[in-house]
């Protein structure tokens, strides 16, 4: 047993497993991005062609090698299979793999897979449908404070009032927002979002990711407004700006909590 434990601390071996697990837990979120927007059960229900409703075989779910062995392209109906699958099965791998380089085997790899998981998905749902599921924001609160417990990386009092705070900034903007300027600008699901940030990362988080979220959003609307030329009223999704930001903090934020003079342990 110590000796496989010694293999896994291998870097090229904890690359390889935690990029394999990647490969197919984003094989699953695929599922969950599909299947959650239309209130569809995410575990029963076998996986199937949204084209056709073929039921798949099993050498048709390989993460990543079957979408090119069947070269993007459904083994029943031939219609093409979307980029988005390999791409969120890459994306989950990588997202693995830059967290074990961060964390290496550890409560926190376990659980930062966890947030950043639901983060992904969050993303590219919002992409499509531009909301937000409270399946994953509402539960995801009640993870973050029950994950610090494990990892030690803020107390319990600092998860508690990220969440209260991240959902309060948000609320508060959206009311006036939508008071002066007589339309909704940010949704419920966003205010969720950042208290589930909140409960994740801590109260100190929230104003970092506020301002990084608001560049990174305020950027791609005026690229979308100068290519496609729209106005102002044009709305895009601002979830995977806040989860982008997240990431950021959750793998820079001490540096960027020094930088700030908000850490004050040392």
């Amino acid at each position: 047993m110590n000796e496989l434990l010694t293999v896994a601390q291998e870097p090229s071996v904890g690359i390889f497993l935690t990029g394999l697990l990647g490969l197919i837990w984003g094989s699953f979120f695929n599922v969950c991005i599909l299947r959650l927007p239309e209130n569809q059960t995410v575990i029963w229900d076998r996986s199937h062609c949204p084209q056709c409703k073929n039921v798949l075989r099993w050498y048709h779910n390989i993460p990543l090698f079957s979408f090119l062995f069947l070269r993007g392209r459904c083994a029943f109906c031939k219609q093409s299979i979307s980029w988005q699958y390999p791409a969120v099965e890459l994306i989950t791998a990588l997202l693995f793999v830059l967290l074990w380089l961060e964390f290496n085997w550890s409560w926190q790899w376990l659980f930062y897979t966890v947030f950043a998981s639901s983060l992904l998905i969050i993303t590219v749902i919002d992409i499509h449908h531009m909301i937000i599921p409270d399946e994953i924001s509402l539960p995801g609160i009640l993870v973050g404070f029950v994950a610090l417990f494990f990892t030690h990386d803020i107390l319990w009092w600092e998860s508690l009032l990220g969440a209260a705070f991240g959902g309060g900034v948000f609320l508060l903007i959206a009311y006036l927002y939508e008071k002066f300027a007589k339309q909704e600008g940010l949704g419920g699901g966003d205010v969720k979002l950042l208290a589930m940030i909140g409960a994740w990362l801590g109260y100190r988080s929230v104003l970092t990711v506020i301002v990084v979220s608001s560049t990174l959003g305020s950027l791609a609307g005026l690229s979308v407004m100068a290519i496609k030329k729209k106005n102002f009223k044009t709305a895009i999704p601002f979830g995977p700006f806040l989860a982008v930001a997240a990431l950021i903090y959750l793998i820079l934020g001490n540096q960027i909590n020094r930088l700030l003079l908000l850490d004050l342990s040392d």
